[in-house]
């Protein structure tokens, strides 16, 4: 019997508009940005109807919008009864706090702060060394690490996230992203291009953030999930809070697995995904990743009152 599992979006995933038309239609999507509000001091309703898009796309701003702008879409579903039950949860970094969150392991409040904080503590680190990331296109996991692993003379740069087949995100120094870009075409990439973000996440110059993240969640608490959340960390379930709390200090520092993730959903029997939130970048890689999935996306009013 096919299970489904909840997906949760990353940063990158944010849009000026996100989730406004839930906000005017439905009472339990508003109070879902009015205890943001209040837990952050910041009203991130007006920010996501109105922007700025600079400002939306800062990583401290954009990291809870997305977070609460998918729980929006959780709760409006749920108000209408049209809610999937799922037997499981994945988020796509910033994602994941989502998926903890809806799995009821984080209150609200704590999510939003966890990352309002955690996006800080990568904005400082990005800010102590010129470093972003990179998008490798058409060439296998073994050669983008070939590719990071011959360019290491010119500075630190690691694959970052392994989204799906010929998919690849890496992440380093500037000078060594450059480096591994023409290093990855020479070994047969279609294309390797820089991508406009703030640093070098999921790599080692994270540590300072990581480090700072892992005293916040020290004091976070967190509870068992009612359904097992996958880590991005180890592309394993995660039920107990000490192992939560573990992995999620070792993701700022660590490869995003979502390959790995959506491959050990389908072996344990997810052929169906709902993906809540902005953007379908999650349920298009479900499509690639797992034979015969069924996907849906829930992003708005209009989707959301589409769903069967």
């Amino acid at each position: 019997m096919s299970k489904r599992a909840w997906l949760f979006p990353g940063q990158g995933a944010q849009s000026v508009g996100m989730a406004a038309d839930l906000v005017a239609s439905s009472p339990a999507a508003r109070r879902v940005f009015d205890v943001a509000a209040s837990a952050l001091s910041l009203d991130l309703a007006k920010l996501c109807a109105e922007g700025p898009e600079e400002t939306l796309a800062r990583t401290d701003v954009s990291q809870p919008a997305i977070l609460v702008a998918s729980l929006a879409v959780v709760e409006a579903l749920r108000e209408r009864g049209k809610l999937p039950e799922a037997a499981a949860a994945a988020g796509l970094s910033l994602g994941e706090y989502t998926a903890l969150v809806a799995a009821g392991a984080l209150s609200l409040e704590d999510g939003v702060r966890l990352v309002r904080r955690r996006g800080e503590y990568m904005q400082r680190a990005c800010d102590l060394k010129p470093s972003g990331m990179a998008t490798v296109l058409g060439l296998d996991r073994a050669k983008v690490e070939q590719a990071c692993a011959d360019s290491r003379t010119a500075g630190v740069v690691v694959p970052a996230n392994l989204l799906g087949p010929g998919q690849v995100a890496i992440s380093g120094e500037l000078q060594a992203l450059e480096v591994a870009c023409g290093r990855a075409k020479a070994l047969g990439a279609k294309r390797a291009f820089p991508l406009k973000v703030a640093g070098a996440f999921h790599s080692p110059l994270m540590e300072p953030a990581a480090e700072r993240l892992r005293a916040e969640l020290d004091r976070t608490s967190i509870a068992r999930p009612r359904v097992p959340v996958v880590s991005n960390v180890t592309a394993r379930f995660v039920t107990e809070p000490a192992e939560i709390r573990e992995a999620l200090g070792r993701q700022l520092t660590s490869s995003v697995l979502w390959e790995d993730s959506m491959r050990f959903l389908a072996g344990e029997g997810f052929t169906s995904f709902l993906e809540l939130g902005p953007g379908r970048v999650l349920s298009g890689l479900a499509s690639k990743i797992v034979p015969g999935a069924t996907v849906a996306n829930v992003d708005g009013l209009a989707t959301l009152e589409a769903l069967r």
